[in-house]
């Protein structure tokens, strides 16, 4: 597979849990269900900005390598479940895979589940300019939930990168991890900053809209289930992980790293005191 070709098969399945908890992105993040399985229809997505990103970035590498050859270098930012099924994908291929987390415990973790088919790196400012300076492929899967995504690649570690390496931004609704992200729409989804080619399509799974709907259905099912049944403040109070999704009520914010993100006052959650 070409660098870009299938791209979104790098993306990762977001829906799983690791140690009893949701874990999106990476960095020791978590987030809901519901958007693990809007991460996981990213990772679906075969082909869609894939085949556009490799004909713009004329690089012709195939991640893989061939005997003779040296594999394409993969970099994942972030180790959630997102990155770490990136990861899995890429390692699939046989590519020269490198994780970067901010999490030891996390490290660890993938290095005793992929062995020496993959490397991992713990996260730094000089750290990721050393990878992505080599890499043919970045993937940013880091995620704060409710917050903006933190810019792991900045515009200065841009112009070191090679010319026609790709980078695929799914942190984008976020705000993206790349400080030269911007979102793109499904038509013109690849646009190229120094040479490098940047996939930011802030809704991938639009591309495959009947199967995201039914997904999303299938995730979130339960949840309109508990509100129909017991109201939504018996249902919060009931699922502490469905109460950590209260975002908003009457007129205020309730989560502080939405509140914090904006710049807005935090308002009390009409939960407390039982």
């Amino acid at each position: 597979m070409a660098i870009g070709g299938g791209i979104a098969h790098f993306l990762g399945h977001a829906a799983e849990e690791l140690d009893g908890e949701r874990r999106i992105g990476g960095a020791g993040f978590d987030e809901f269900e519901s958007l693990g399985i809007f991460f996981e229809e990213r990772a679906r997505i075969d082909q869609v900005g894939g085949a556009q990103a490799d004909h713009r970035s004329r690089v012709g590498v195939l991640l893989g390598g061939v005997p003779g050859v040296l594999p394409g270098k993969v970099v994942i930012l972030g180790g959630g479940v997102a990155g770490t099924h990136a990861a899995q994908m890429a390692v699939g291929l046989h590519a020269d895979v490198t994780v970067v987390d901010r999490s030891i415990e996390r490290l660890r973790e993938l290095s005793d589940q992929f062995g020496s088919s993959l490397r991992t790196a713990y996260s730094t400012a000089a750290a990721i300019e050393r990878l992505v300076k080599d890499a043919d492929l970045v993937i940013g899967a880091v995620l704060i939930a409710g917050a903006a995504a933190p810019k792991l690649v900045t515009r200065a570690m841009l112009s070191t990168m090679q010319s026609g390496s790709v980078l695929v931004d799914i942190a984008i609704d976020q705000g993206g991890c790349f400080e030269t992200s911007k979102p793109t729409p499904h038509a013109e989804p690849t646009f190229v900053v120094d040479g490098v080619v940047h996939y930011c399509v802030a809704n991938m799974p639009g591309a495959v809209a009947r199967t995201s709907t039914f997904a999303l259905t299938n995730a979130t099912l339960p949840y309109v289930r508990q509100l129909a049944d017991l109201g939504w403040q018996a249902a919060l109070r009931q699922d502490p992980g469905f109460a950590a999704g209260l975002n908003v009520h009457a007129g205020g914010i309730t989560h502080p790293a939405v509140a914090q993100s904006l710049g807005i006052e935090l308002a009390a959650s009409p939960l407390q005191g039982g």
